[in-house]
């Protein structure tokens, strides 16, 4: 796998949030992806990032191009310090929430992409990854 370019964004206020849709939109456009999977990734990228400032105080999204055998991929890593997930698996079941939400982020966000990965440990912060590749 290569990576062919990457960038860090900061996430710590909500406007963050807007910024970072635009600039996987930004991407996904510019990497050919089709419009539903653009709408897919932004989702997903929107309220992991909104999960980063909301529980995890804040953090950074890293955004990586991927190439393998011949895909493109566009891979976003969105990680905090925060207080950590305590349970992993509530945490990706429908209706979950610590907050007033509807419990479908972190969920739906894994339904939205090809690849999630979530790690996460009390007290030392949460480090998802998600992956989308493009269908050819």
């Amino acid at each position: 796998m290569k990576i062919s370019h990457n960038e860090t964004i900061h996430l710590g206020a909500s406007e963050d949030i807007s910024y970072i849709r635009q600039k996987v939109r930004k991407w996904m456009v510019e990497l050919r992806f089709s419009l539903v999977e653009q709408t897919k990734i932004v989702t997903a990228a929107s309220e992991l990032a909104r999960n980063t400032i909301e529980h995890g105080g804040g953090g950074r999204a890293q955004l990586i191009v991927l190439t393998d055998n011949g895909r493109t991929g566009l891979q976003l890593i969105f990680e905090d310090n925060g207080p950590g997930i305590p349970d992993l698996e509530l945490a990706l079941e429908d209706g979950y929430s610590t907050g007033s939400g509807l419990g479908l982020g972190l969920s739906g966000s894994k339904r939205l992409v090809d690849e999630f990965d979530l790690k996460s440990k009390p007290d030392k912060g949460t480090c998802i990854t998600i992956t989308k590749w493009r269908l050819n």
